[in-house]
Formats: C-alpha cells, structure tokens, sequence
C-alpha cells in the first residue's frame, strides 16, 4: 500500500485550486461539497469557472500564487495541465508546507483524490494507487446503485442518538442494538419515515434491548478453509465479522484474519507437530473466559472444524462452564489438495472407501492400520506426515504396498504460493524433505492435467 487512506477534517480548512478550465473546475466540484475555504488561482478564469465559485461563496484571485498566497493552506491542488507550470507549483507549496497534488500526475503528487460515493456522513472512497481508473468508477457505479440516497439520513439520526446508546454496555449489546437500527429497522423505516420517527424507533429499540441485555457471550467454532479465503462459507465471514474475540490456529492466514473488525482481540493459540503448541486446556479457559465476559468468541480453525481439531474437547468445555455454542463447518485440506491436482477423492470402480489420516497423535507418530493402507486401490489423504514420511513408507512397503505407488504431495493447498510434486512411495521420503510448508500426502493419486484451485478463483473474480 503506496498511499495510505485517511478522512481529513475540512472544518475551517484552507485549500488552494491552482489552475483554470475542465480539470480545475472538475476538481472545484468535489471539493465545494467539503467545509473547507477554497482560493481559486486563475489569472485569466473562465466564465463558467468564475461563476461556480463566487457562487459557493468561495475566492478568486485572478493572478499567479506567490508563496505568501500560499501560506496556512493545508491542500494545494495544481490543475494548470502544464507539466511545467505545475511542477513550479507544486514546488511552491511545499516551500510552505503545503500537500500537493497536480491532477492526472501520480508521481508528482504527495496525495491522491479517490473515487468517492457522497452519501454524507457515509463517504466511500474507492482508490487504486492510479493504476487502474476505469475500475474504481466501475466500482462507484456499482456502490452508487447499491447504497440508498436516504443512508446519509440514517447515519446522521444514529450520530444524534449515540449518546443514549451509552446506556448499553459496551461489546455486543451495543453493537446488536446498532446492528438492528443500520440493517433492519432503519432501513425498513427510511423510505416513507421522517427523522422524528427514526429516533421514535430508536429510543423504543434501545428499551427492548436494556430488557433483554444478556451478559453471557457465546462461541463459534469456525472452519476458516484450508487457507484461501475465497474457499471461507459465507457464514464464517460473517461469525467472524461479528466477533468480539479471535481465538485463531496457527496455520490461519493474515488474509482471513483481516476479515475480523479491527477492534476484536486476537488471540494466537497454534499447535505444531513436534515443536512448541498451546496446550488444549489453556485454548478451553481462554474460550470460556471471554464468552463469561459477554464477548461474541470466533474459535477459527483450519480447514474443517471437526476434522483433527480438537473440537469434542472444546465443545465439551464449554458445555461444562454453561456456555452456548455452534460449529461452522469449512473445507477442509484434504478437499483443496484434490480440487489442486484435479482428482476425486472416490471413484466407482476403483475405490470405495476414503481414508483421511493424521501422520502423529498425542503421543508422537501415530499407529495407522498400516496393512488396510497398502492394498492396491486404497486412497488417502495423510495430514501431518512430513516429519512421519520415512515411516508412512517403511510401513507401507512392510506390508506389501507396491513400490511404485502413486504419491501427490499437495504444499500450501490453496495459496499463492501452493505446489503440486508428484512421487512415488519408493521416494516419498526423500521428496518430502524439499516441502517447508504444510503438506497434504494423497497416497494413491497423480495430478490430472488441471489448473490449481487459486487461479481458477482468480479467473471469476477478476
């Protein structure tokens, strides 16, 4: 991120417009629906140009700026489109402390203008480091038909109330008190409703909610996918926008914990094999201390949340405490490594049974049933089997598996960075030690010719 988004307060603010024609004028235009006080710098303006803003009540000063003219403005805005007018300009401001931007020139420019969506006091700002114009406008035209015109009424009758709103505490009372007003009654309201009956709602909203404050939280348990967060249910994102508290795995990506509201608390309790692991009965206290605090708790974990993630122990743990609870289901990485090489985990004909593995338990490597594993035709998906990979093949090969059996070794399922190495059983262990990622062992498959999993997704969304 090359330019940083922010709201700058344009309460009593200078801002200079230097410059005179479409570019100015078009700059002009955003900017009367600011607060600020704009100078006009155009020595010979046009017509249309000095009308608009002796209208808005605004000045213009009909010569070149000099640096004194220059001095207390906050923005300076250089529209002359002549590079080296504007350069001179620009340099100018800056002589003063001023920010500059000169239109249509990035790389001159200390700040850029978004696309915006005025729905005052909703303001959306759509930006793309000026590398892609065309679709930020295709972005505002499509949150232009999305957001009502009457939204700006709702927020502003919302602000007025907040401060009877504090009579809720804090956390996820006032937030489903907020949440009702934003996304159910208000907006069922707006149309054919006055602002005197909007606040009606929301003082009898905020009774019905001090009625029924519970302080009890609850506690999700969320599978976030194998990691892509474009393979997270819809209803995981929304668990896990709603969350007070973020008790997350390991192997979560940045990317799907940037989905939570920046003012939940994240809480990074990972388990690895054979190395340092947060131990279960700390992760139950952490999930029952939170939701006793009356937070809304989103226990995220990998892939699927009933598939080798401890969630009998959990859900017996809240059950014990008292605390109210659901399971999400996600994909789990077994699923994202097939959809990567392009097979079936079952086919008719050749297998009918399906083995999902984990490589170590408890107790260090697991005791698998080895002589069920070797039988021609079997497919696996082995979880956790790096450091086990000499041993999975030892055992495999004791038993009569076929030395030539295929392998597909699927790293980082469903990331950039994901990678597909086909082997056999015979060299499974000395394959494996090029993997430092996570790695799902497919005994019994080959890769298919198909694309992988993240630039199919990258095909639709594009």
């Amino acid at each position: 991120m090359q330019h940083f988004p922010i709201y700058l307060d344009t309460a009593h603010a200078n801002i200079a417009v230097i410059g005179n024609g479409e570019a100015a004028l078009a700059k002009l235009r955003l900017l009367f629906k600011t607060q600020a006080h704009i100078t006009v710098f155009a020595p010979a303006p046009e017509p249309e140009l000095a009308t608009a803003v002796h209208a808005q009540g605004h000045t213009l000063i009909r010569h070149a700026p000099q640096a004194q003219d220059l001095a207390g403005m906050r923005l300076v805005y250089s529209a002359t489109e002549d590079d080296a007018q504007d350069a001179a300009n620009a340099a100018l401001a800056r002589s003063v402390g001023a920010l500059v931007n000169i239109v249509d020139n990035l790389g001159g420019s200390d700040f850029i203008t978004p696309a915006i969506v005025d729905r005052d006091p909703v303001v959306v700002a759509i930006g793309t480091e000026g590398a892609a114009p065309v679709l930020a406008r295709a972005i505002k035209k499509d949150m232009e038909e999305r957001l009502p015109a009457g939204l700006g009424r709702l927020a502003r009758v919302g602000k007025a109330f907040r401060p009877q709103a504090e009579a809720l505490p804090l956390g996820r009372a006032r937030r489903d008190f907020w949440s009702d007003y934003y996304l159910k009654s208000g907006p069922e309201l707006m149309a054919n409703a006055d602002d005197a009956i909007l606040h009606d709602e929301l003082k009898a909203s905020l009774r019905r909610h001090l009625a029924n404050t519970d302080q009890t939280g609850r506690v999700d348990l969320v599978g976030a996918g194998p990691g892509n967060p474009e393979l997270m249910t819809l209803r995981a994102r929304r668990l896990l926008d709603r969350a007070d508290v973020v008790i997350h795995d390991r192997l979560v990506t940045g990317d799907i914990l940037e989905l939570a509201r920046r003012e939940a608390v994240f809480i990074a309790v990972g388990k690895e094999g054979f190395g340092p692991s947060t131990p279960q009965d700390d992760i139950n206290a952490l999930m029952v201390e939170h939701a006793r605090k009356g937070a809304h708790v989103v226990r995220l974990k990998g892939g699927d949340a009933a598939i080798f993630a401890r969630l009998d122990e959990e859900t017996e743990a809240l059950d014990a405490a008292g605390i109210d609870w659901g399971v999400t289901p996600g994909i789990t990485a077994a699923s994202a490594a097939s959809a990567a090489i392009g097979r079936s985990l079952t086919r008719r004909g050749r297998n009918t049974d399906l083995h999902i593995l984990t490589a170590h338990d408890k107790d260090g490597i697991a005791d698998l049933d080895w002589a069920a594993l070797a039988r021609p035709d079997t497919v696996a998906a082995i979880y956790m089997g790096k450091r086990a990979a000499r041993v999975i093949q030892g055992r495999l090969l004791m038993q009569g598996a076929a030395p030539a059996t295929p392998v597909t070794l699927v790293e980082n399922a469903s990331h950039p960075e994901q990678t597909v190495t086909p082997c056999r059983l015979d060299t499974l262990a000395q394959t494996v030690t090029s993997c430092r990622g996570p790695v799902v062992m497919l005994l019994g498959l080959t890769p298919a010719r198909a694309t992988a999993v993240l630039p199919q997704l990258a095909e639709v969304t594009a």
